[in-house]
């Protein structure tokens, strides 16, 4: 369940700050930077905090390697889809949100490795603390 968690909060954060909706947070900046422009820099540091939280987790845990190589599996996933006819890539809303499903299920994994890893393996991971 925590798994499925970490991978809902990337999906949401990653969905927050952009989306093919108008219900995001750079489509609300754009417009309101004028009048908000306050708010939208505080509203913008915490999303880029939230942001770093994953991706450091990310690169930590699985590295670029890990992020690449689970990538390219979901992109064959999306080949062997369109090639059977089941999903067809024409249509851009589709696209992004199939991006944003793609990074969330990077920075998902990133964030969970130790605990599937330790699932997996049964051994516990713990950080080297130098002194």
């Amino acid at each position: 369940m925590g798994i499925l968690l970490r991978w809902l909060g990337a999906f949401l954060l990653l969905a927050a700050i952009f989306n093919p909706t108008r219900w995001n947070f750079v489509t609300w900046a754009r417009t309101n930077w004028p009048d908000q422009m306050p708010l939208i820099v505080f509203g913008g540091l915490i999303l880029a905090v939230a942001m770093m939280v994953y991706i450091v987790a990310t690169m930590r845990s699985i590295g670029l390697l890990g992020a690449i190589v689970i990538a390219a599996i979901f992109a064959a996933g999306l080949w062997v889809l369109t090639d059977w006819g089941l999903l067809a890539l024409g249509n851009s809303v589709l696209t992004v949100w199939l991006a944003i499903f793609a990074l969330s299920l990077i920075l998902g994994i990133g964030l969970s490795w130790s605990i599937l890893r330790q699932r997996l393996s049964g051994q516990a991971s713990v950080d080297e603390i130098d002194g």
